[in-house]
């Protein structure tokens, strides 16, 4: 099976490729080229198992990989994450962190991996640790935005959901979170891939009333094509993962018990698709900590209850309907102190009975 994996990652990176030259893009940048050759030169020390190549060959492989990715979407339209805010990359990538190890305390409790050769001193491990999971979400991030440059997917009629199926999804969110770690650890393992999906639905509508970015808002403006480019995003990374994870000596393997005797390297087959939700789960839940932290710029929510009168219009919300149907021209009218109000009506009259004499 290890052939067939082979395969489909090379004609997945292949289909990329091919799509993204066809598409007359401007010349790489530099670093794009320095990350394929850090790329190369890393595949070929580790399979010489060279150190420490070999032990950190994953977080390497990834960081070579979101420079060639990343310079892909310069190259293609003229902006991108790493190019246009590197210090919003960063912080993406720090986010990513506690991010993963969300998933890796579900982990803790469910048995679905664990990780072997892994560096024996704590320093050495951790910094392999947090370089490989910083670089989780900024890689389904720039893989979307590539598939996004490409085009693929088109705009369609808008698709509103009600506040009734946003509170249903919320709901059935929460469920899907607690299920699995509610029930015994042995039957709670079958059911993890209810948490694959659980933040999507607990989280999208929230992020949408606070005014971050969501998918529920795309689908009502009729954009289509992050969902989407989210899912191949999950495909590409996802075959990606397991095919550099296979090679290098610090390693996870899979112990769910599902589908153990039919792997594609160490992943059982049926948990590629797993990977399509996860890298929708990556964008949302990215969302909601730019929100919550306040780094969203478009919109800054206020979580505690303002006095009337200190309410503004922002980009959030739409301005009261007695300001915006009045002009400044109106508003200073009303605003005349009563003497001078009452001179003015009073000027007006005595020129009409001047005008009649």
């Amino acid at each position: 099976m290890t052939r067939v994996g082979v395969a489909i990652t090379a004609g997945t990176a292949l289909v990329l490729v091919i799509a993204f030259l066809r598409t007359r893009p401007r010349h790489l940048p530099l670093y794009g080229w320095i990350g394929i050759a850090l790329l190369a030169t890393s595949e070929w020390l580790m399979f010489r198992h060279v150190w420490p190549v070999s032990v950190y060959f994953t977080p390497l492989a990834w960081t070579a990989y979101l420079m060639i990715v990343d310079a892909m979407v310069l190259a293609k339209s003229g902006h991108s994450r790493l190019r246009d805010a590197p210090g919003r990359f960063l912080i993406t990538a720090l986010l990513s962190i506690p991010l993963w190890l969300i998933f890796e305390a579900y982990n803790w409790r469910l048995g679905n991996w664990m990780y072997v050769g892994v560096p024996i001193r704590w320093a050495a491990a951790l910094m392999g640790y947090g370089w490989s999971f910083a670089t989780i979400t900024p890689a389904i991030l720039e893989t979307a935005d590539l598939i996004e440059t490409l085009a693929w997917f088109k705009s369609g009629r808008p698709i509103r959901f009600s506040t009734a199926s946003k509170n249903l999804m919320i709901a059935f969110g929460a469920l899907c979170l607690v299920v699995p770690v509610a029930l015994p650890a042995h039957l709670g393992a079958y059911l993890f891939g209810l948490v694959w999906i659980g933040f999507v639905f607990l989280l999208d509508p929230i992020d949408e009333r606070l005014g971050g970015l969501s998918l529920l808002g795309d689908l009502a403006g009729g954009r289509r094509s992050r969902f989407f480019s989210l899912l191949v995003s999950g495909w590409v990374c996802g075959w990606l993962w397991e095919f550099w994870n296979f090679w290098a000596l610090a390693k996870w393997h899979y112990i769910f018990p599902i589908m153990q005797h039919h792997k594609i390297f160490e992943m059982p087959i049926a948990g590629y698709l797993g990977f399509l939700p996860f890298a929708v789960e990556c964008f949302v839940m990215h969302s909601t900590a730019t929100v919550f932290l306040g780094l969203d710029r478009r919109c800054r929510p206020r979580l505690r209850p303002t006095h009337r009168s200190d309410q503004r219009p922002s980009l959030c919300s739409t301005p009261p309907r007695s300001l915006s149907r009045t002009s400044p021209s109106n508003r200073n009218r009303r605003r005349l102190p009563p003497g001078r109000a009452v001179a003015r009506g009073s000027r007006r009259s005595d020129r009409r009975e001047s005008q009649s004499t």
